[in-house]
């Protein structure tokens, strides 16, 4: 059982700290002087512990940047499909849907500058300090722990804001280094990108030194953090080129005319002109990693044991989750209750229930899966446990627009969360670790970033012993079962490849919308699920889904399911998802759920109502992301085309500034407090 860190965390965030009140609202060291504190390796440890606890507040991982933050992706869905997002921009609604403005408080950045702010505290006491000269061995440790933990406060916040302001060191007490604008995030990346070069090297892998298990930063995870930290230095985002200079940045190449993509007010997508050192760093990082005798990281066989091991509070026994950030059950973490495995309150488990749609999947994601990967029922999960005719048991939900992460269940969790949970009357922390990085990352890393400096899939890397083609294989030889041609089938295009292959490993993780966000894809793949997610319900149109094509034929009409034995749990591996069956093949045992194809093909007029708001709903999805819309291709190919036009153009939709608009506002506090240092960018600042 892990989480004895935590007591220590929780103890350590108050022991050494008090908050002061500056516009970036940071903490300081107050009762004990830097002197002090830092020349104890008590004290030191106490210090660095105060900083890991800042992971697992609510406006950290503990829920925004896990759950609320994982915003709108093609596979994922942060509060599912609204109404009317537009009009939605002061909650995690809006912000999920790039519809947010400066009065959105629920994606206030203080907390993480308070992280960077106590990491850079630690950090310059021990650089400064008289023991880095006497035990350089531990205190270099530590000083790699602060390190790792500064730059990656200003990576979330750089990769979610953009440009912010930063600063090296620390506060200083005359405010003399507080006030000050954004810094441009080219330049932010090269200096946590160094910082992360020295931090490797002073961090031992897991397991090498006692207590440095996935709750603390080792080696394999600094290696990995800094191989993702590069591959977002050298991607692409949106730019403000009123603020800053373009002289060294390359400009989208918007060769086909995407109107997700086009410069407007001064508002561009680049990345930086030496974008291949970053990929070069990635590879290289990556490739240390797999082929060092060292690295006690593997591959968990069972891609489902990464799962119900987390939710247990337990490790991983093949040390795949490379950082977890350790929350506590009734303390921290809203992993599980706020997304996962539906369960109803009130039958005999609690009265909250478990799996809320905070994050949920659709039908566009499940069907990009092959039938055969086992990984697509840990990434959908389409029933509820609920009471059906008096009796405990799993019911098939058939709403193709809302189907839950299979990821994290409430059979899986961790005694001491049941026994809180069955009489708790509100949400309960379930103590459920987030998971910062697992195995399998290293590997697709590596592959990608490999591809993308033009090495090719097939050549051979002299450090990792590994092709790229050979890294990808490696992730889906877990997906398939060794041996099964399935392995070696997948998109031609090997890039192609990799955007899929990291889509299936990763769903719910909080790694797709950035993904595509650094790729340059994040507009696109949306508009391809959109229109996807239409025809599906429409039944006249071919359906392309990443690498699959779909005729109308090829979806059930109903689909038919058998129970476990206990008949408790729905048999998966029975039912008829990828293939239409004209009767029930025996209903003495199967159980029938009527699926999209006769929720909405072929009705009668006067009936379109709910197939009409639904389509609206998914064009809606995501619409402060681009300036302006014009489906009026799409609605020309559909059964309902005029009355869904009818009614998207009675909703509001585009920001009316940019486009790729995928960062975050900064809060009019922030604002207001900076003496006028700051403003928003992208059209943000509405009175």
């Amino acid at each position: 059982m892990k989480k004895n860190i935590l007591i220590y965390l929780l103890l350590a965030g108050t022991f050494l700290f008090s908050s002061c009140n500056d516009f970036l609202d940071t903490e300081s060291p107050s009762i004990q002087s830097n002197e002090n504190v830092f020349e104890n390796e008590g004290m030191v440890k106490a210090a660095i512990m105060g900083v890991y606890s800042q992971l697992a507040g609510t406006y950290v991982y503990g829920q925004k940047m896990s759950v609320n933050w994982q915003g709108v992706s093609d596979i994922e869905l942060a509060s599912g499909y609204s109404a009317n997002p537009g009009n939605d921009k002061t909650s995690d609604t809006g912000a999920a849907n790039y519809c947010c403005d400066w009065y959105n408080k629920t994606v206030q950045w203080g907390y993480v500058f308070k992280m960077a702010e106590l990491a850079s505290t630690a950090v310059d006491g021990i650089r400064n300090s008289e023991m880095i000269k006497t035990d350089s061995v531990i205190m270099k440790r530590y000083l790699g722990e602060a390190l790792v933990l500064r730059s990656l406060s200003y990576f979330e916040l750089v990769r979610r804001w953009g440009d912010v302001p930063y600063k090296s060191g620390t506060s200083k007490s005359d405010l003399s280094n507080v006030y000050m604008g954004k810094i441009d995030r080219d330049s932010i990346y090269a200096s946590i990108v160094r910082d992360m070069q020295e931090a490797v090297n002073y961090l031992p892998w897991e397991g090498e030194v006692s207590d440095y298990n996935c709750e603390r930063i080792t080696k394999g995870f600094a290696k990995g953090l800094l191989a993702r930290i590069a591959l977002f230095a050298g991607g692409w985002s949106v730019r403000d080129g009123n603020q800053f200079s373009d002289a060294n940045v390359e400009h989208y190449p918007n060769t086909e005319g995407n109107p997700g993509m086009e410069e407007m007010n001064g508002y561009y997508v680049g990345r930086p002109k030496d974008w291949k050192k970053y990929y070069e760093i990635a590879e290289q990082q990556c490739a240390e990693i797999i082929n060092d005798p060292q690295n006690p990281h593997h591959l968990d066989p069972d891609y489902g044991d990464i799962w119900k091991s987390v939710c247990h509070l337990d490790y991983n026994k093949y040390n795949e989750n490379l950082f977890e950030v350790a929350n506590g059950v009734g303390y921290s973490g809203d992993i599980g209750t706020l997304m996962g495995r539906a369960m109803d309150g009130g039958i005999g488990y609690g009265s909250r229930g478990f799996g809320g749609t905070y994050v949920s999947t659709n039908a566009y994601y499940f069907y990009s899966f092959d039938s055969d990967d086992n990984r697509r029922d840990y990434d959908c999960y389409w029933p509820t446990y609920k009471k059906v005719s008096g009796v405990n048991k799993e019911s098939m939900n058939n709403d193709i627009m809302s189907v839950r992460l299979g990821k994290w269940s409430f059979f899986w969790t961790s005694d001491a969360y049941k026994s809180i949970a069955l009489t708790a009357t509100s949400r309960v922390a379930t103590g459920i670790n987030w998971i910062l990085m697992r195995y399998s990352d290293i590997y697709l890393m590596f592959a990608e970033a490999r591809y993308g400096l033009g090495k090719g899939e097939d050549s051979m890397s002299e450090i990792a012993k590994m092709s790229a083609r050979q890294a990808l294989e490696k992730v889906r030889e877990r997906a398939f079962g060794s041996g099964s041609p399935k392995v070696k089938q997948y998109d031609s295009n090997f890039f192609n490849a990799i955007v899929n292959e990291r889509a299936w490993e990763f769903g719910g993780e909080g790694v797709r919308k950035l993904d595509l966000v650094r790729w340059g894809l994040l507009d696109s793949k949306i508009e391809e699920m959109k229109e996807a997610m239409l025809f599906m319900m429409d039944g006249t149109q071919t359906v392309k889904i990443f690498d699959k094509t779909y005729q109308p034929s090829d979806f059930p009409k109903s689909v038919y399911y058998k129970y476990d034995s206990n008949k408790e749990f729905i048999d998966f591996s029975s039912a008829n998802f990828y293939k239409d069956l004209p009767f029930n093949p025996d209903a003495t045992t199967y159980t029938e759920t009527k699926w999209f194809p006769t929720t909405f093909w072929n009705l009668a007029e006067g009936k379109e109502t709910t197939l009409v708001s639904n389509s609206v709903k998914i064009l809606l999805c995501a619409s402060g992301l681009r300036a302006s819309y014009d489906y009026s291709n799409l609605f020309s190919k559909l059964k309902y085309g005029d009355k869904i036009k009818e009614a998207f153009l009675q909703m509001q939709t585009g920001n009316g500034t940019c486009n790729y608009r995928h960062l975050h506002s900064i809060y009019y506090d922030d604002i207001y407090k900076s003496n006028g240092y700051l403003t928003n960018s992208y059209g943000y600042d509405y009175k």
